[in-house]
């Protein structure tokens, strides 16, 4: 039987975490389509098979003038249109919202191939600001998202977010969560690190140095709690790393805060750790939380309005967003956003009290050979 041709449109393999899903479907999916990654810029930092096909939509400038950016989509569009023509691509799944306008701007230029989008965070919260960026962005949305065939949101909160605030036909918005491969994960975590003492109680965090992640209000808080021998692992870049690092400074914990960049194996860190903690403002999916409970790691994650509840209190509502105190969870510890007290309770508690060992075994209801085949079926048609 002849595979079908899949085309996946991201903007780079950069590190982050849609990157890393895409990274998983290119390798899982091989076997059953001919796929092309479609790049928007030049930058790969994950491993991908040597058998894909791997084409430059363009290679952009990732600090290009908003307004340039904007213009651009519908050439963009028109330019992917071609290329799915071109190398008659059956299905095309574009993935984060800029290749998402894109390919949307594309069927609406007359691209046949079965058109798949994936949101991969909250748009409301996203885009929850009052300047033009938030503003322009949910336009983009509510006009373009609607005219897929048929959209993937990453966890439920988003797939709600969608329907709820954005219009979308509640029909063409499935829920998937992110794919992982827990035997990778596993055999990873076992390598070494040097110039690290892990004999100290560990807390480890992996997240882009930016506003969303909230670094600033997890230093406050980690400053605060009482026990201290401690130490905080930061893995990630970003643009406000000069701040985090003047933050670091004022607050005298040069020997306790650590910010020790972007690595493409962060499970070697979490299994030497004692906990995960996160204090994102917003997410879709953070799959950092699951990798972590694949190390054995209990997570302590504020309580966002897509993402965190769905992983670490699966039973309870995923409607339902924490704004006082702390909630115990099976593998972890909520707290609400942006709370210093909460977190800072959450962490001591971390420290002093928890006891459960059996976080992994939440971590196994998103192996990838369960994922990939709710993937297959969408890219099929078969959830429609």
């Amino acid at each position: 039987m002849t595979k079908k041709s899949l085309s996946i449109l991201i903007y780079s393999l950069a590190g982050g975490g849609a990157e890393r899903v895409v990274s998983i479907l290119l390798q899982e999916l091989q076997d059953n389509y001919n796929i092309t990654l479609v790049l928007m810029r030049n930058k790969i930092d994950y491993d991908i098979p040597k058998e894909i096909n791997i084409h430059f939509l363009e290679d952009s400038n990732p600090y290009e003038n908003g307004i340039v950016k904007l213009l651009k989509l519908p050439f963009l569009g028109l330019k992917y249109k071609r290329f799915c023509q071109k190398n008659s691509i059956d299905i095309s799944l574009a993935f984060m919202n800029r290749p998402s306008y894109v390919a949307i701007f594309s069927k609406i230029f007359g691209n046949r191939a079965r058109n798949i989008i994936s949101e991969r965070t909250t748009p409301s919260m996203m885009y929850g600001h009052n300047n033009l960026l938030s503003k322009v962005s949910k336009l983009l949305i509510k006009k373009l998202y609607p005219k897929a065939d048929m959209v993937i949101a990453n966890a439920e909160g988003n797939r709600l977010d969608l329907v709820e605030n954005f219009g979308i036909d509640k029909a063409r918005v499935v829920s998937i969560a992110n794919p992982f491969d827990l035997e990778k994960i596993k055999t990873l975590s076992q390598e070494g690190i040097k110039d690290i003492n892990f004999e100290r109680f560990t807390f480890v965090t992996v997240g882009r140095l930016d506003e969303g992640k909230n670094h600033k209000l997890m230093i406050d808080a980690f400053a605060k709690i009482e026990y201290k021998n401690t130490q905080l692992l930061i893995l990630g870049e970003g643009g406000l790393r000069s701040k985090l690092e003047e933050q670091i400074k004022s607050l005298k914990l040069e020997n306790h805060v650590f910010l020790l960049g972007f690595d493409n194996n962060p499970y070697k860190y979490f299994s030497k750790s004692n906990a995960f903690v996160f204090a994102s403002n917003y997410e879709g999916f953070p799959n950092v939380l699951v990798e972590a409970l694949a190390c054995g790691l209990p997570v302590v994650s504020t309580d966002c309005q897509s993402g965190p509840r769905e992983i670490l209190a699966p039973k309870s509502e995923v409607t339902f967003q924490l704004k006082v105190d702390m909630e115990i969870t099976p593998y972890g510890i909520l707290t609400p956003i942006n709370k210093e007290r909460e977190l800072i309770d959450a962490m001591s508690y971390m420290i002093d009290k928890w006891s459960s060992k059996e976080m992994a075994v939440r971590a196994d209801s998103f192996d990838k050979r369960i994922i990939m085949k709710k993937f297959i079926s969408v890219l099929e048609g078969e959830s429609q």
